[in-house]
């Protein structure tokens, strides 16, 4: 009988917390589990991200814009459902996007690269090596990250598969030459150099004798807006640089042969660079059709949906193997942007969620806790006074503004949840830190969207003594592209976008009918 209770108590363990639904077999033995695919040894994907610069999407201010570390994660974690191996690297220079912080920026920024950070890891980083904007808030700080780094003149070799892939992080042409051999010597049989320099810089140094790598990846771009597009030079030793700010990955397709030897690009490769270039012209002069100002919402519907075919199209073609010579070590090289109507990686996707989230209130506390305000305008100069001041002598002027983008500004931050966001709210503010305007985000009230002040200048002396002389009557180009730059506005056209904030009694006469 106690032979019986022990077993009974044994089934009812091993049972506990099960559920089974009202259709449930009561005795059906458990399906037999599906054995794991085995791995195909005769090649490896490798996944390149670099020169993020703090960047966890795009900023959203136009439409259909590229980027997004969910995004890169997704593409990372569906390659691994194939059969061959999955390394994903990263070139550096992706924690922060400024070499300076002001302390204001601090909470926000140190919360963005440890989201990246944990971002990463999720998506099983490798190996990466470092750049001068990973070091803004210090190695100390870098290295509490926790992720596999390599150094300067540093060398790491990966299994992938049948082969070995070497890493060699280099700063200079000597470092490129010295750790491409030392790979070599380790026992690579591809080696690709992570150089911390422009893709001019790294295709001067790749002309150095002794270099044994088979790729270099330019991970450092010149300036903030000199990575808008990708570049790749076809030399000896082929050069690469990335779409800066996350907007894309690099993806390179190894095949083995059977014997070990050296790598040769594939030759298809030139025909599906061809297509996927023209696929690109494509989707830029619809998108462009898609962002001007006033379209029919109808007709907006129809090139969204045409431009999500085309993104579709685009995509399949870039991760579909590629047409590999039997017998032989051959790899492809090719860009994968990351398109706005790709799905991000629910889990990533939840760890941007949370920074929007909680980077506000950081924000917002530090504001009241260490917060100053703006210095007052020196003596003869104009303070910003609000909208409302112009309304009294300017109502003619407000129903135009009213049906703006530009009066909306700040609504368009609270629907995201962003408008404590510092990378956001100076282009969503009028008078944002400047002298006798807003320089503390707990004290916004009254300045908030884009006004009259964000075009004619502050207006405290105008609406003292109103006369033509004391207000900017006419603001041109050069004031317009501060915040319709290339990043957030990349389809901005001043002559097509001005006519659209104009109207009776403000400016319809001069500059012509909205």
């Amino acid at each position: 009988m106690m032979r019986q209770l022990a077993v009974l108590a044994l089934a009812m363990v091993v049972t506990s917390g099960c559920k089974r639904s009202p259709d449930a077999v009561p005795d059906a033995a458990p399906a037999a589990q599906a054995p794991a695919p085995k791995e195909d040894s005769s090649g490896a994907v490798l996944l390149f991200s670099a020169d993020t610069r703090g960047y966890l999407g795009p900023c959203g201010c136009s439409e259909n814009m590229r980027g997004g570390i969910d995004r890169a994660a997704l593409q990372v974690m569906e390659t691994r459902k194939g059969s061959r191996p999955v390394l994903y690297i990263d070139g550096g220079d992706s924690l922060f996007g400024e070499p300076t912080l002001a302390p204001a920026q601090v909470p926000q920024e140190e919360l963005k690269a440890k989201t990246l950070a944990e971002a990463m890891k999720r998506m099983g980083l490798a190996v990466r090596a470092t750049g001068e904007l990973d070091d803004v808030r210090g190695v100390t700080f870098r290295q509490s990250l926790g992720l596999p780094e390599l150094p300067p003149g540093g060398v790491k070799l990966l299994p992938a598969g049948a082969r070995q892939v070497g890493v060699v992080a280099a700063q200079d042409a000597a470092q490129l030459v010295q750790g491409s051999a030392e790979a070599r010597k380790q026992g690579a049989d591809f080696v690709v150099a992570l150089f911390h320099g422009t893709v001019a810089q790294a295709q001067a140094a790749a002309e150095q004798p002794g270099l044994e790598a088979n790729l270099i990846l330019a991970t450092h771009t010149a300036s903030e807006f000199s990575g808008e597009e990708h570049k790749r030079v076809n030399a000896t030793v082929p050069v690469v640089g990335l779409q800066s700010k996350g907007r894309e990955l690099l993806r390179v397709d190894l095949s083995y042969g059977p014997q070990k030897g050296p790598f040769a690009p594939v030759k298809s490769q030139d025909e599906t660079d061809r297509e996927a270039a023209a696929l690109d012209q494509r989707m830029a002069m619809i998108n462009k059709e898609i962002n001007l100002p006033g379209i029919d919402p109808q007709l907006h519907k129809l090139k969204q949906a045409k431009l999500e075919e085309l993104v579709a199209r685009k995509q399949q073609l870039l991760t579909q193997p590629m047409e590999i010579p039997t017998g032989t070590n051959s790899y492809s090289v090719r860009f994968l942007p990351l398109e706005s109507s790709l799905q991000g990686q629910p889990e990533v996707k939840a760890l941007i969620t949370e920074y929007d989230r909680e980077v506000g209130k950081l924000n917002l506390t530090w504001a009241k806790e260490h917060g100053q305000d703006c210095p007052a305008p020196k003596k003869g100069e104009a303070a910003f006074v609000g909208s409302k001041a112009c309304q009294e002598c300017h109502q003619e002027a407000f129903p135009v503004w009213e049906q703006s983008k530009h009066s909306h500004g700040w609504a368009t931050l609270e629907e995201k949840g962003k408008q404590f966001h510092l990378n956001c709210v100076s282009c969503h503010v009028t008078g944002y830190e400047q002298p006798g305007g807003v320089c503390r985000l707990d004290k916004v009230a009254g300045r908030e969207n884009v006004g009259c002040e964000s075009c004619h200048g502050p207006g405290s002396i105008h609406a003292e003594d109103p006369t033509p002389k004391n207000i900017v009557r006419s603001p041109g180009r050069e004031l317009c592209v501060t915040c319709h730059n290339p990043e957030n506005s990349p389809h901005f056209d001043f002559a097509t976008y001005l006519p659209r904030v104009l109207g009776p009694g403000h400016g319809a006469a001069s500059r012509g009918p909205k």
